[in-house]
């Protein structure tokens, strides 16, 4: 495997708000503050993670989950920001994260909003398994105006049943996958 996760710090947070604002990512990203970042590391219902590569641990992005805590099992993944495009970190860390939804947290359903312009990531999430299940219309407002975002999610049975790649990951990989830090 190309990276690996480990729990966000606030000496993270700069690397965090940087890569946001960037202006590769800052039109498909939406904006949070530092303090709705530093909130979330201690949440009981999110999970904060910055992505490394596992050879160097050089620090190529972050991802956040939501609803940990959900009586309905459903996740979210809230958030997924790479730094280098084009290199497989997302992918890889996207497999981490429908790994730790269905298999380490017991999910029924893990979902994501996407904008409907951002059509590198919702390639990758069709090509991941995800589903679209309708477009949230103009429900985000911009400095430009309203954007529309796709609702995607994935199943445990889909998953289950190979989930378009999904990965099953063994105890050694989980080690050097998921650093619970």
């Amino acid at each position: 495997m190309t990276i690996c996760l480990r729990h966000t710090t606030e000496d993270d947070l700069d690397f965090v708000m940087k890569i946001e604002q960037g202006r590769a990512n800052r039109p498909f990203v939406m904006q949070w503050t530092r303090a709705q970042h530093k909130a979330s590391l201690s949440s009981e219902d999110k999970a904060h993670f910055v992505i490394e590569t596992a050879s160097e641990r050089t620090r190529v992005g972050y991802l956040i989950v939501a609803g940990l805590t959900d009586a309905n099992k459903s996740i979210e993944l809230k958030r997924l920001v790479i730094t280098k495009k084009n290199r497989g970190y997302g992918r890889a860390a996207l497999h981490v994260v429908k790994w730790l939804a269905f298999t380490e947290w017991g999910a029924h359903r893990l979902w994501l909003d996407v904008k409907e312009e951002n059509f590198r990531a919702r390639h990758l999430y069709e090509s991941e398994g995800f589903v679209v299940e309708g477009v949230m219309r103009e429900s985000n407002k911009t400095e430009a105006g309203f954007e529309s975002l796709v609702l995607m999610s994935m199943l445990q049975r889909e998953y289950d049943n190979g989930g378009s790649r999904s990965m099953q990951i063994g105890e050694d990989q989980r080690n050097r996958l998921w650093q619970n830090t």
